[in-house]
């Protein structure tokens, strides 16, 4: 079997290395990829997505699994351009992947289809967002559109909501787009996926992610600090709600609405006092979330994966660990605001008993590695408790160090 991965970060070296561990041992190809990547699968030489394509269809690629949620609703749409080539694509099509492209859309959808989530109001001016909040704090402000993870604004105040609506409407940090003003939930959030095929659905290993970027849950928000996974993380009755009122109805929708899906659905949800409420959905698996899930997952992921593009959901060729996995991001000097790249990274070979999956790396010219991005590794153990995967762990990733190195030493300890 021969797989192309799309995507460069630390998601898809994780999705890259759980692929190769399948019993086929696939051939694996990666587009864009990274020097990490590359040590697990074979790069690609295309220039774009329609070269990208055109050269599976040369290679009798098999199956084409879509890690990085861009490339679903660029151009003509990754898994569009697959189908037209006679390419299975474990990803959904241009029209469906609007859920996460589209903060508006993905809102619509959910109050069409009678799934729980927060109250909002569209706006299109800063003016007319800030007479959407009219004065009521805390809100949430969503970019309604691809933002890498930073289009979300969670504001306690009239001055942070400005800030903002200011980078939204008048810098365009983000391009044009309209904002969501959205009301504000609470409770501890935890992240659901699941593996769509038509009207079918496998739920995975429920996970949780720290977004803050220091300890007790302070500072700004990141792209995510850490995460925890374990099918113990939540009541069997609180997953069972979450499957009866946010999973079947989605699944029930998607068919409804014309909306073809094969491929990973993440599914953000807040367990509010009054019950579970979709915060957002992601076309595809969370970063850094996929770190820690992707450990807890035994079989044959290539095969389900290839099958589930060709319409059949076949739950019997994996299976979940029942333990837990916590995966400790190491981010550079300066991160989320910016970051600094060319740090020496040393103690990679002193981890012993803990995955390392590189999220921002590069191999120098003498063969070591340096920091080349914001996060810039995740180190990732397991264990039957929470309490001996946390000591694996942050164990592992002590004996990792470079210059500005940023690391929560909380994560899977606080419990939120």
């Amino acid at each position: 079997m021969r797989i192309l991965v799309v995507g460069k970060g630390g998601r898809e070296h994780a999705l890259v290395r759980a692929l190769a561990e399948s019993p086929g041992k696939p051939e694996l190809f990666c587009f864009p990829g990274s020097d990490a990547i590359f040590e697990w699968a074979q790069p690609v030489a295309a220039e774009g997505l329609e070269s990208l394509v055109a050269w599976m269809a040369a290679h009798s690629i098999d199956l084409c699994v879509a890690g990085e949620e861009s490339y679903l609703v660029k151009g003509e749409g990754l898994a569009n351009l697959c189908e037209k080539n006679g390419i299975p694509c474990w990803g959904p099509p241009k029209e469906s992947a609007q859920l996460e492209a589209s903060k508006e859309f993905a809102k619509e959808f959910l109050v069409r289809n009678g799934i729980p989530t927060a109250r909002a109001t569209a706006t299109d001016t800063l003016d007319a967002a800030v007479a959407a909040i009219a004065g009521e704090y805390p809100t949430v402000l969503k970019f309604d559109g691809l933002a890498a993870g930073k289009g979300v604004a969670v504001c306690p105040d009239e001055a942070s909501a400005l800030d903002f609506l200011d980078e939204v409407f008048t810098q365009a940090r983000f391009g044009p787009g309209r904002v969501l003003v959205e009301q504000c939930l609470t409770g501890p959030e935890v992240s659901v996926f699941a593996a769509i095929v038509d009207d079918q659905y496998l739920i995975f290993t429920p996970a949780r992610d720290y977004k803050r970027a220091n300890d007790g849950d302070l500072g700004p928000n990141t792209g995510g600090m850490g995460a925890v996974a374990s099918r113990q993380l939540v009541s069997p009755d609180v997953l069972a709600t979450i499957e009866e009122q946010i999973v079947k109805p989605t699944v029930k929708g998607l068919r409804h609405e014309g909306l073809p899906y094969r491929g990973f659905l993440y599914f953000g949800i807040m367990l509010t006092p009054t019950g579970p409420q979709v915060i957002e959905y992601n076309c595809r698996f969370g970063d850094p979330e996929c770190q820690a899930v992707m450990p807890l997952i035994e079989g044959d992921l290539a095969g389900f994966c290839l099958a589930g593009a060709k319409g059949e959901l076949r739950t019997e060729l994996i299976a979940f660990n029942e333990g837990w996995s916590v995966c400790v991001i190491l981010a550079s000097a300066g991160y989320p605001e910016s970051s600094r790249n060319g740090d020496l990274i040393s103690g990679l070979e002193n981890v012993n008993n803990a995955r390392i999956y590189h999220s921002g790396t590069q191999r120098t010219k003498d063969g070591a590695w340096q920091t080349q991005g914001g996060r810039v590794l995740a180190i990732v153990a397991g264990g039957p408790t929470r309490e001996a995967a946390v000591t694996q762990a942050h164990s592992a990733a002590d004996a990792v160090g470079f210059a500005g190195l940023q690391r929560r030493r909380d994560i899977g300890i606080l419990n939120f």
